[in-house]
């Protein structure tokens, strides 16, 4: 089992002083310590959950490009990039930049996007639930063709590109890809047809998740797709640094169903970079052999 960090807020102790600091000190705690992946928020404000548009909040690519500078052996993407921010041919040309710059260490994670307030608030167009799942797809295809060898025009019901041109072309080939969110109809069919790995909540707990991914694995078998080619993650629901010994039990219990990564969200009262050290010193020994 690998764990990741899920850097969500960034309303810690005196963060108008400390934010930088404390974001570099707990990223390189994370390369150093063994963590596989660090991953922040793709918003403009922050949700509500977390205190709100006037709670401080960094654009995603941006931050991830900075944390590709700082560090140098863990992989890097946003959970996840909202559909509805970045036209689908821009934000293949700045997800191919950060792996290149990163030497190979990108995840492209990407979902249909929800957050209207933000859109309102900053102007963009913010489209149904079901347009945005059309183009969401149609953005999906259109990264996989740019970072293939054709180069050619794209033509779709929402995107229309004369050239698919991405040069250069992400270390790997492409980009890795995962699509967040658990719909059972839609999003989980189309990680089925298109991802590389999904990401779940645990929210409903292990039983939970054992629904979904036995969902995940019809539409594989409908789709002819091989359901263990797909990487499951998870975004556990918690702190395991205040509650280690139930959180290595219950990640036992995810890795009996197939989850091989667990992405784990700093709480907002602590030192970020003082969580991260518990974290890899006594909860990753704990885990890694799971």
């Amino acid at each position: 089992m690998d764990l990741g960090i899920h850097y969500a807020n960034f309303t810690h102790p005196d963060w108008q002083t400390t934010l930088v600091d404390r974001l570099d000190a707990t990223v390189r705690v994370a390369d150093e310590g063994g963590i596989s992946l660090f991953t922040v928020m793709d918003h403009y404000f922050q949700m509500v959950d977390f205190g709100g548009p006037f709670e401080p909040m960094l654009e995603g690519y941006s931050t991830l490009g900075y944390l590709a500078g700082r560090t140098e052996r863990v992989e890097l993407g946003l959970l996840v990039t909202g559909v509805t921010y970045r036209h689908p041919g821009v934000l293949a040309k700045v997800v191919s930049t950060l792996d290149v710059l990163s030497r190979g260490r990108a995840w492209l994670g990407i979902g249909a996007a929800w957050y209207d307030r933000e859109h309102e608030g900053l102007g963009v167009p913010f489209p149904s639930m079901a347009e945005r799942f059309e183009r969401l797809e149609e953005t999906i295809r259109i990264t996989e063709q740019m970072w293939s060898d054709d180069d050619g025009p794209f033509e779709g019901t929402h995107f229309q590109l004369a050239e698919t041109i991405c040069l250069p072309k992400p270390p790997r080939g492409r980009v890795p890809l995962m699509i967040g969110g658990q719909g059972e109809r839609k999003t989980l069919r189309m990680v089925a047809q298109y991802a590389d790995a999904c990401n779940l909540f645990t929210g409903d707990g292990v039983e939970g998740v054992a629904h979904k991914l036995d969902v995940l694995r019809g539409h594989c078998d409908d789709l002819g797709r091989d359901y263990d080619a797909i990487r499951k993650t998870i975004l556990w629901m918690g702190d395991p640094v205040a509650e280690i010994d139930r959180f290595v039990q219950e990640t036992g219990e995810y890795a009996a169903l197939g989850v091989d990564l667990t992405a784990l969200a700093p709480p907002l009262d602590v030192d970020p970079e003082a969580w991260a050290t518990v974290l890899v010193e006594k909860v990753l020994p704990r885990v890694a052999e799971l």
